[in-house]
């Protein structure tokens, strides 16, 4: 999959995502780090890439577009530690690939992982 991270994303996760074959870069990679939130779903929109964040104002921002792309990956964990967030991501991810390349919001939880199609509404 192509990964978008946010600045709330580990670089070490980042990397551990390419490691397991995502083509996966950071925000900060590609725009400067005081980017808007807008400005970042514009440019996975541009990227063709699945926005993953820890940030909850994502989730609204592509919700009240009423698009069915940048789809996203919101982590609602827990733990904050790195190793736990890529346990999980493993994990998820081929599960909910589909659901990303048609258009969706993940919120994946320690326990729970809800799907939501875009566009929503």
């Amino acid at each position: 999959m192509r990964l978008l991270a946010d600045l709330h994303i580990s670089p070490r996760t980042v990397d551990f995502l390419r490691s397991i074959g995502h083509d996966a870069v950071r925000v900060d990679d590609l725009l400067p780090r005081t980017s808007s939130d807008s400005t970042i779903v514009a440019m996975a929109v541009r990227e063709d890439r699945i926005l993953v964040t820890q940030a909850l104002d994502f989730s609204a921002l592509i919700a009240l577009a009423g698009e069915t792309r940048p789809s996203l990956v919101s982590l609602r964990l827990s733990s904050s530690r790195i190793e736990h967030g890529n346990d999980v991501l493993q994990r998820v991810l081929p599960e909910v690939e589909r659901d990303l390349e048609r258009g969706a919001i993940v919120t994946v939880e320690d326990h729970r992982v809800r799907r939501r199609s875009l566009p929503i509404g």
